[in-house]
């Protein structure tokens, strides 16, 4: 795992130029099924492209010899007869490419292919495939179907494959759909001939997932650690009887087996440490769907912002035309234009702040309209100063009266020089207006102390446990709260 991977060194090293073409003729051959290559057919084939004009069969042995020297090629002496003098002198080698160089250049290919854009799709029938796949290992499980070691192997090689499918293609195409080249394709106008086909597609999907994932989740919820122990356990048989030259490992397949089954759980039910992915999917998709459909609202009121009336008018003319009587046309014009001609008067003065009030319950309203000259002036007749002194003292009089009421009545919820809002009976509404108002202002001082409207000072103590405040006017669920009346 933390070696230095030398046979990857071919990629990027300084002749990558040759060596990447050896190996991509090494790799075709080898799909081809032909392992063993000579030089001289390997340099008949470089010397086709114009890169390998100047290139020589010294250079090739080289390059070959470097390759094997990285571990890309294997090479093997020809034992055969010599037909040159020259070859008997020097040794006759065929070369064979190594797993390490067929899977390299099998990715290098899957990625040329790619481009620059990501892949997937959104297959509806992958999920199909993987339910069917199930329910026969269930069956198989519960002895309702009779198979061999070999169709086991096989069938779970095809529950990792398709569920392998499903996640690689379907986390591709969410990263394609949220890449930023779709993104600004979607803001163009010629999105608005794809956009239909798109939706339906997500829509699709999304109508098939939910059929067929529901399905999927009451499966792996009904198979048991038991039987699951033995369809492994004959997985695991038909894995031992391949016969191999090898030393075979001493791994424990029956933990790597689970772990694959807990991960395909864990996509469709979730796990502890969050929720599925399938959910995640779903949630995705319908976000994209959501995004399509603002996308295209607003292409189509930009559209519409610079889209000529001319048509609509001539369609109207032409319906005004083909009116008998000046009454239906008078009726056309109603609809379509509206009432010619009307005022709007404005008032600075409301009644009222009820917003549900109709127009025509309210009382008529007076509004003055002053003339606009510029030499216009109100009338003002010289008044006399009023004294309101004693207006002011019975005010005041007033206020001071209602604070003593409140200071008397709050003097009785008092208990051993605090106030415990659990331990209170029903309470008035302003004297709940006036603990919360106490707490509102405690909060924002650092020693949760405070100087009252009744000259005392209370510190105000919050626990994390809810106790419900009983009022008059209803009930408040609030943090356990105690007032402490300190002196002064």
């Amino acid at each position: 795992m933390y070696k230095r991977v030398k046979e990857a060194t071919y990629l990027t090293a300084e002749k990558a130029w040759s060596y990447r073409a050896i190996l991509r003729y090494f790799y075709i051959q080898h799909e081809r099924m032909k392992e063993f290559l000579f030089p001289e057919e390997i340099y008949a084939h470089l010397t086709q492209f114009s890169e390998f004009k100047d290139y020589t069969m010294e250079a090739l042995h080289i390059d070959l010899d470097t390759l094997v020297k990285w571990g890309n090629l294997i090479a093997r002496q020809e034992i055969g007869k010599s037909r040159t003098v020259e070859e008997f002198k020097k040794k006759r080698f065929r070369y064979q490419c190594t797993p390490y160089t067929v899977e390299f250049e099998r990715m290098m290919v899957q990625m040329e292919n790619m481009g620059e854009t990501f892949g997937g799709s959104l297959e509806r029938s992958q999920f199909e495939r993987l339910y069917q796949s199930l329910l026969k290992m269930e069956r198989i499980m519960l002895g309702i179907e009779i198979e061999d070691d070999e169709e086991c192997a096989q069938l779970w090689d095809d529950v990792l494959n398709y569920f392998r499918q499903i996640t690689r293609n379907t986390s591709d195409y969410i990263a394609y759909i949220n890449s930023e080249e779709v993104e600004d394709r979607m803001q163009t106008e010629a999105f608005l001939v794809y956009k239909d086909q798109f939706t339906a597609y997500l829509r699709d999907f999304i109508i098939a997932l939910q059929g067929t994932a529901l399905q999927i989740q009451d499966l792996l919820l009904g198979i048991t650690q038991e039987n699951l122990h033995g369809f492994f356990k004959r997985v695991i048989a038909r894995s031992e009887q391949i016969f191999r030259l090898e030393d075979k490992e001493d791994a424990n397949l029956y933990e790597e087996y689970h772990e694959k089954w807990f991960s395909i759980k864990a996509w469709f039910l979730g796990d502890k440490h969050g929720g599925s992915e399938y959910e995640m999917l779903q949630q995705r998709t319908n976000e994209s769907i959501r995004r399509i459909t603002r996308v295209v609202q607003r292409l189509g009121e930009r559209h519409l912002h610079f889209h000529s009336r001319k048509k609509d008018y001539l369609h109207l003319a032409k319906w005004f035309d083909s009116m008998e009587s000046i009454e239906d046309a008078h009726e056309l014009s109603s609809a379509a234009f509206g009432v010619f001609h009307t005022r709007h008067l404005y008032i600075d003065h409301f009644p009222t702040e009820d917003i549900y009030v109709d127009v025509w319950d309210e009382q008529p309203m007076e509004h003055e309209t002053k003339p606009i000259t510029r030499n216009y002036r109100e009338k003002t007749r010289p008044g006399a100063i009023t004294s309101n002194q004693k207006r002011k003292e019975e005010m005041k009089q007033f206020y001071l009266e209602e604070r003593q009421r409140e200071k008397k009545l709050m003097e009785k919820y008092v208990h051993g020089n605090e106030i415990r809002v659990e331990d209170l009976p029903v309470v008035e509404a302003h004297v709940r207006k006036i603990l919360l108002s106490w707490i509102g202002k405690a909060m924002a001082r650092k020693d949760r102390t405070i100087k009252t409207e009744f000259g005392t000072k209370v510190r105000v103590i919050l626990h994390e446990e809810i106790v419900t405040l009983r009022s008059e006017d209803g009930s408040l669920e609030m943090p356990k709260a105690v007032f402490q009346f300190v002196a002064s």
